[in-house]
């Protein structure tokens, strides 16, 4: 994992600066009160390391349902800590030996868009009520781990190719939809644009999930700046709980990946696939309500179909999946060379 001296270095200098920040902003005592924050971003970062999700993925819906803590609240720390998760996860990629960077150019253009998304969201959607923004999230998270579990969704492309304007127009509207959706929970613009990627234009599951760990790193670094100094609206406690998960998310966002290596990568994601639906049900019988369970139940229904539908086209019209060895659903083919077996962590 340290082999890279840009990465060793990186970590080391980003640990520096959580010591600084602990010693001079927070406590033991603080960390002791709010011991659950790191906690949830272990689970978060092994979720994130296992798939498309972000750490926001596990981090939105655990704080705003199950701790019923404010939903810019749990929005805004999914962006702050993967702000640092997630780009630790970023330039463990991008300094391992054999990483094409070529593959990554598109986010130069990608990230301006996704990141006008969100300060649309930011404007326009924040009114929205609370119960329809957690139904959503939670249909969305459980309808993707769903279809990424069981769905026939690997592509053969390394690169990402627009081959019309229609692609182009199509990829801008997910990138809005995306930054929209960061907007709400702090995390989604990854999910969206992996589904585009492995559907429409047919990439490979590895340099997608890479190229979302990416996008999503930079939609929360922006994200938190324009929390921060736009808005000025982050309280002092939100900063002591970000530097109290800090360390776990350096290590645990690029270490993910050389764990869940090692693992039953298939049960682990038909464990989220529980997980997600564990946490919609806590959602509709945690204050049940009418308007919750139906809001669940049409998003659910709509985004199930959406994704299913995606993933079924993939396999439908690309015909090298047919020729190529394969292994089993979400495994590389045991042919390949071990640094391409390896899960990428966000």
């Amino acid at each position: 994992m340290f082999r890279s001296k840009v990465f060793s270095t990186w970590f080391i200098a980003a640990l520096c600066v959580w010591a600084w920040l602990f010693h001079t902003y927070c406590s033991v005592g603080f960390l002791q009160e709010y011991w659950h924050y790191p906690l949830i971003m272990v689970l978060g970062a092994f979720v994130a390391g296992l798939t498309p999700e972000g750490g926001g993925a596990v981090a939105f819906p655990v704080l705003s349902v199950f701790f019923n803590i404010d939903r810019v609240l749990a929005r805004d720390f999914s962006l702050m800590i993967q702000s640092v998760g997630m780009t630790s996860a970023s330039i463990f990629i991008l300094t391992q030996s054999g990483t094409d960077r070529q593959v990554f150019r598109p986010l130069l253009r990608m990230l301006p868009i996704v990141c006008a998304g969100f300060v649309l969201g930011m404007l326009t959607l924040q009114s929205i009520p609370v119960y329809l923004i957690q139904a959503l999230f939670l249909s969305m998270i459980t309808a993707f781990a769903f279809s990424y579990a069981w769905g026939d969704h690997r592509g053969t492309k390394q690169t990402l190719c627009l081959e019309s304007n229609w692609d182009v127009c199509f990829l801008g509207l997910i990138l809005i939809l995306g930054g929209l959706c960061t907007s709400l929970f702090g995390t989604g613009a990854d999910i969206l644009l992996y589904s585009l990627l492995v559907t429409r234009f047919r990439m490979s599951e590895k340099n997608a999930t890479r190229i979302c760990i990416m996008l999503m790193a930079g939609t929360s670094v922006f994200g938190f700046g324009y929390r921060h100094f736009l808005e000025a609206g982050l309280q002092a406690d939100q900063y002591k709980t970000w530097i109290c998960a800090y360390p776990v998310v350096l290590l645990m966002a690029p270490f993910g990946a050389y764990v869940l290596s090692k693992i039953n990568v298939e049960w682990m994601i038909k464990g989220i696939v529980v997980l997600n639906i564990g946490q919609l049900a806590y959602f509709n019988i945690n204050r049940p309500s009418v308007e919750k369970l139906i809001a669940s139940f049409l998003f659910m229904t709509i985004l199930l179909f959406l994704f299913l539908r995606s993933f079924a086209r993939l396999s439908a019209t690309t015909p090298e999946t047919s020729t190529q060895p394969s292994g089993p659903a979400g495994k590389p083919p045991a042919n390949l060379p071990e640094t391409d077996q390896e899960e990428i962590a966000v």
